[in-house]
């Protein structure tokens, strides 16, 4: 895989699919190699993936000091990352928890953002919480596996440390795929190997931004940007994401029929679509006078 280094001289890793324009791609988790985005790839059309392993994940490495996995310091390492491949301004996409650093990094480097894709991204830099998460749950509770899950998933979010909660994530898996199917199981099981526990224990440990800095910043955000949540997903759900897209004078919110958290499994297709036309349309060069970089710590 090829490498580059972080400011503070951590090696990174990163894994490119495809051909193309790139699209710089952020893994969530917390704490997760890049390799379950690795499907991601076919739903992007004529372009190339770039996929970051966030420092301690995967390839790259573990950091020295352990306080720069929070997820304010790795919009640092995204910024390392665009310099090592030489471009000007990227589109970027985070996923999941990544939704996070990929915001941030959008608005402490505006001028370099072409187009921002949040995909079932946590809201937890602006402040907005799942609220109809139970609804969701309750989505699926005709499903043959639910009272396993929901068990399962209760023993998760209970847990006190991460290492105590990874026997509980493939059983509570479900939720989080529109099909719980061959596939997703695969993709579920891989968690185990793919997972960091410092990664993800620190991603959130002690963070500084401030939710309502953050959404006043995200609110002068010329940038387009497309929030993307599965119908299906408890976390974030549909109406949590259009909160989200709401904020940013130029957002929208897509929500996929019948998907989940991982909604290029569900329907790559239909996913493709929706990339793909957000993609292909027209940005603005340069920025307004009035745009610039904001301090999020």
């Amino acid at each position: 895989m090829p490498e580059f280094a972080a400011a503070d001289g951590t090696g990174l890793a990163y894994q490119v699919h495809g051909d193309g324009p790139p699209l710089v791609v952020v893994p969530g988790g917390p704490g997760r190699a890049g390799a379950y985005l690795a499907g991601l790839a076919g739903a992007v059309g004529r372009r190339s993936t770039v996929i970051l392993d966030n420092r301690g994940t995967g390839a790259s490495q573990a950091p020295a000091d352990p306080d720069s996995y929070r997820f304010e310091r790795l919009v640092d390492d995204i910024e390392a990352l665009r310099v090592h491949l030489k471009l000007e301004r990227i589109d970027l996409m985070g996923h999941s928890s990544a939704g996070n650093t990929a915001l941030l990094y959008a608005l402490r480097h505006p001028e370099r953002v072409a187009r921002l894709v949040l995909v079932c991204p946590s809201t937890r830099a602006v402040g907005i919480g799942v609220e109809d998460f139970e609804e969701a749950l309750a989505l699926r509770s005709h499903e043959e596996w639910y009272a396993g899950a929901r068990s399962a998933l209760e023993a998760w979010t209970g847990s006190a440390t991460i290492e105590e909660s990874v026997p509980h994530r493939e059983r509570a898996a479900p939720f989080f795929y529109g099909r719980w199917d061959e596939a997703a199981e695969a993709h579920a099981r891989a968690e185990t190997h793919e997972l960091s526990p410092p990664a993800a224990a620190g991603f959130y440990a002690g963070i500084t931004v401030d939710p309502d800095d953050t959404r006043a910043a995200a609110a002068t955000l010329t940038t387009p940007v497309l929030v993307v949540t599965g119908e299906l997903d408890p976390f974030p759900t549909p109406a949590t994401g259009a909160k989200l897209a709401a904020l940013f004078p130029h957002g929208e919110s897509f929500v996929q029929p019948g998907a989940g958290h991982y909604p290029w499994l569900d329907d790559k297709e239909t996913l493709a679509e929706a990339l793909r036309a957000f993609l292909a349309r027209p940005v603005h060069e340069g920025l307004p006078s009035d745009q610039s970089a904001i301090d999020l710590g």
